[in-house]
């Protein structure tokens, strides 16, 4: 896959329009009721990196990044600064944030993921682009050290274990991530007189699988 390791500048991503998508199909039928079906295990997140630029300079830095992605041709990490930790917002990252496996007694890897919950009902997003060094590890209630117990790949968030976790122990995981997103336009126009008069371009991104 064509994809560049490397972070659309954080600076210009701050303030940006964007959240997650889900593709629902709905169809009503004769006698009112609805059947509801999605094509779609995972929601797919955009953003308008456009509502965020701030002066001419950074105009120029977005057209340099552009350039240097080739359109659409390259994706990249992108910071959604609404949803960047596996804690809240506001907390520090811990080894037990998040629970993301059972060990079996047998598996040394194991992806990382976050989990949304409401109610009773909870969605495990895979988490396939960690931010290097922010990766915090625990394996039944202890915290594990990192390239003494397991190694992080931040290019695909594989967690791989030195010793295969017990069975019955839970995994848990704390981190920061980046989404691994595209451009979604060959084109970005931009007018200098209606940038300074408050007009500023249009810069959709999109997710992307990785």
């Amino acid at each position: 896959m064509n994809f560049h390791e490397v972070r659309f500048p954080a600076s210009l991503s701050f303030g940006s329009v964007g959240g997650p998508e889900r593709r629902t199909d709905v169809v009503t039928l004769a006698n009112g009721f609805e059947e509801r079906n999605t094509p779609w295990a995972h929601s797919r997140r955009r953003y308008d990196a456009g509502v965020a630029m701030r002066s001419l300079d950074d105009v120029e830095a977005l057209i340099a990044f552009f350039e240097a992605r080739q359109g659409q041709l390259y994706g990249f990490r992108w910071k959604d600064w609404s949803d960047f930790k596996s804690c809240r917002a506001t907390a520090e990252v811990a080894f037990d944030d998040q629970v993301i496996a059972t060990g079996d007694g047998a598996t040394d890897e194991w992806q990382l993921a976050k989990r949304y919950r409401s109610g009773e009902q909870t969605y495990l997003r895979p988490v396939t682009k960690p931010v290097a060094g922010t990766v915090r590890v625990g394996v039944g209630g202890d915290e594990l050290q990192e390239g003494l117990h397991y190694e992080v790949d931040s290019a695909t968030g594989l967690i791989v274990f030195a010793e295969v976790p017990a069975e019955g122990d839970e995994i848990t995981a704390g981190f920061e991530f980046d989404v691994p997103v595209r451009f979604d336009t060959d084109l970005i126009q931009v007018s200098v007189a209606s940038f300074r008069a408050g007009d500023v371009p249009s810069v959709p991104i999109v997710e992307v699988r990785v």
